[in-house]
């Protein structure tokens, strides 16, 4: 790719990441409380020390198949999304959620296995405008900020694709336009 082409390709990438905050903002207040930020699943506390005792019925475990192929087990809490698990039990996934859940990035994509896949929530644009940045997409890819965990899910396997669509990583290579 010419240096002309991947300039051109990070600005239409950030004039999309600022209008997709725009739209955030003006459809859905995202009035956070301090150590807590909106998600599809409602308020949720990250960044959290403490891992505290989840009653079986109220956890699901999870498989994530990362990047290298490596297989990680988790448990989350139903009705946290799937960033929140990734957030909240510090998993070993590179540059995963770098929006923070907001809509405004790819790096949380995730490809579901079918079964899976057809029992989530309907995608939503705003999530299907940043899921077309993403890298490997897809019939099953889906934002993992948007999905929240439920009892059915217990036991999925979900894979993290191989390539990630993060503008920060061409900023640190300097390929951001000045």
């Amino acid at each position: 790719m010419t240096a002309a082409v991947t300039q051109r390709c990070l600005l239409l990438s950030q004039s999309l990441l600022l209008r997709s905050r725009s739209m955030i903002s003006k459809q859905t207040p995202l009035r956070t409380l301090r150590g807590q930020r909106h998600t599809a699943c409602g308020f949720s506390r990250t960044f959290s020390s403490s891992t505290g005792t989840l009653r079986s019925e109220d956890k699901v475990t999870v498989h994530f198949i990362n990047r290298d192929g490596e297989k990680i087990t988790t448990e989350g809490k139903i009705g946290d999304s799937l960033l929140d698990v990734v957030v909240n039990k510090n998993l070993d996934i590179d540059g995963f959620g770098a929006c923070e859940g907001t809509l405004a990035c790819s790096t949380c994509h995730l490809i579901f296995d079918e079964n899976i896949f057809k029992q989530l929530d309907p995608i939503t644009d705003e999530e299907m405008d940043m899921l077309d940045l993403a890298y490997g997409l897809t019939e099953t890819s889906r934002l993992g900020c948007q999905i929240c965990l439920s009892k059915s899910m217990n036991g999925m396997t979900v894979s993290v694709p191989e390539g990630v669509a993060d503008v920060r990583q061409a900023a640190d290579m300097g390929l951001t336009p000045s």
